[in-house]
């Protein structure tokens, strides 16, 4: 597994929806939520990112950075963001190099069938750039972002 928990997670530069370049080296010292997910603006998608929008407040009182990665481009990305008041950064991973080194893109089971794609997942990374948590398949998109929450206020 790419992936491990209490192992260093694997560094990564990206693009953001405003085309800046993000590393996840810019927020250590701060816990920080990746989440990767398949499309921008389709249903589970869009609960996921509304999940994370609606506990912001509450995600921020734990000093903690949500980051989006999609194979989405930047204009894709801009349009989400904005249609659904995402207050966290979007990254676009085209070529899922990182996606790959997180185990968020493979073989997957979708409606019975075996196929290739991104694997709706999220890393929990810690203050020192270890991971704290690794949620490798989440199966309900719209009761996902709770969990996260509940998983950083068991943390304290």
């Amino acid at each position: 597994m790419a992936v491990e928990e209490g192992k260093k997670a694997p560094a990564f530069t990206l693009n953001d929806e405003s085309g800046n370049k993000v590393a996840l080296k810019d927020h250590l010292g701060k816990d920080v939520i990746v989440y990767f997910y398949p499309r921008d603006d389709t249903p589970g998608c869009t609960k996921e990112a509304q999940g994370f929008r609606d506990l912001w407040k509450q995600i921020q009182e734990h000093d903690t950075v949500v980051i989006g990665v999609s194979p989405d481009g930047q204009a894709s990305h801009e349009k989400f963001k904005e249609k659904y008041s995402l207050p966290f950064t979007l990254l676009s991973d085209p070529d899922k190099k990182v996606m790959e080194k997180y185990g968020a893109f493979g073989e997957k089971m979708m409606y019975g069938k075996k196929t290739t794609g991104v694997i709706r997942s999220t890393v929990w990374i810690g203050p020192d750039g270890k991971v704290k948590k690794h949620w490798a398949r989440v199966a309900k998109a719209a009761d996902h972002p709770a969990k996260v929450l509940e998983a950083l206020e068991k943390d304290e």
